[in-house]
Order: C-alpha cells, then structure tokens, then sequence
C-alpha cells in the first residue's frame, strides 16, 4: 500500500479482508497524503494467484499501510507475516486492529522505515514479500537490493508501480503473472532457486 509524507487524521474510508477466516474485517484508511490501498480487484486477482503457495507461508509486508495484504495473506492460511510501516498513526492502527483480531501470535508490526528495517533486522526468510513503497519515493531499487538476505528458497515477490513504469528487477527474477488498471501496474515474480542457491554458496566461508 503505497503512501507518501503528511499526518493521519480523520478516516477517509476502509478497505476490507476478502477471504479467508477473517473476510469481511474492515480496515481503516486514514487520511495520510499518498495512501494508496490495493483496490479489492487487484487484491482478489493477486491471492487467486498466491493461493497454492500460501498455506503455512511466512509473509513480509514492506511499507504495510492498512495492512490489507499481509491480514489477506494470514488469512487465507499464511502462518506468518511481518508487517513495516513508518507512519505512528497507521503503526497504532495496525496494532489496534492485531488486538481485534487476537492475530499477535502470527501477525507481527515493525514501527520503522522499511529500508532501515531490511538492513537491520535478522533475516526473516520470507516466502511471500510485498512491496508497494510510496510511488513518488523511488525506492524500489533500493528496496531490491536490500531483499536477498531476508527471503526463503524460491521465494514469491509481488510489486506494485505506476502503470507504464514498472521497475526493472535484479536478475534471478522470474515473471508469473501481471496485470494493471488506469493507475497502477502490479506483477508477481518468483526468485530462481538455482541463484538464491548460489548466493548462499558465495557466502560461504573458504
């Protein structure tokens, strides 16, 4: 869920969970300049994709916003998800909504930036990672390079860009399946085993 700078205050709106053990649940969106929630269209055609792969997943929400993706994926059967988030406002929204949900067994929530929190966190060997960073931001490359050390073997990355601009991955990323609206182009890739594997080689002391 991309969003920019500014201050949370009244709520604009909600989005809501779609399946899963939690479908209905509605999560606020506060008004917080560039907050841009996944529509429920894309949400819907993303986990159509995601569901085999989901059962017992550890899920990595970058830039989390409402939380509306990494919830989803807990929902429909992760077993896990960290959620990233920066802005206080939205960090105690997410919290306040893990305690309606008696989800903080599974569900856990980083107040930080989400850069900052890739190069310091111990690894979270994530097998789903969403990345949906503020558009006008352009962290995307960053974000990129500071991933490898924080995913499973064969891990699934889903990314969300302006439509028409979608940024060129790093090597070792294979498409799966994309699509797009007006505003927004979104794609699922899959890293190769065979260069994640290498990765470790290489860091393997002589």
């Amino acid at each position: 869920m991309s969003r920019g700078g500014g201050r949370a205050g009244a709520a604009l709106g909600q989005v809501r969970i779609i399946g899963g053990r939690w479908r209905n649940t509605r999560l606020q969106v506060p008004q917080l300049e560039g907050l841009r929630p996944t529509s429920d269209r894309v949400r819907e055609t993303l986990f159509n994709w995601l569901m085999p792969k989901l059962p017992g997943a550890r899920v990595l929400d970058l830039f989390a916003g409402s939380g509306a993706l990494g919830l989803e994926a807990v929902s429909r059967g992760a077993a896990a998800a960290q959620l990233v988030e920066r802005d206080p406002g939205l960090v105690a929204a997410l919290r306040a909504t893990l305690g309606k949900l008696d989800a903080g067994g599974q569900v856990a929530v980083a107040a930080g930036d989400a850069l900052q929190w890739l190069r310091t966190a111990p690894p979270a060997q994530a097998d789903v990672v969403f990345l949906d960073p503020p558009f006008a931001a352009g962290l995307w490359e960053q974000v990129l390079a500071e991933l490898p050390r924080h995913l499973a073997d064969g891990a699934w990355l889903y990314l969300e860009a302006p439509a028409g601009a979608a940024p060129l991955l790093p090597p070792g990323w294979v498409l799966h399946r994309d699509g797009s609206t007006r505003d927004v182009s979104y794609a699922l890739y899959r890293r190769a085993t065979a260069t994640l594997r290498g990765d470790m080689n290489a860091t393997e002391p002589a």
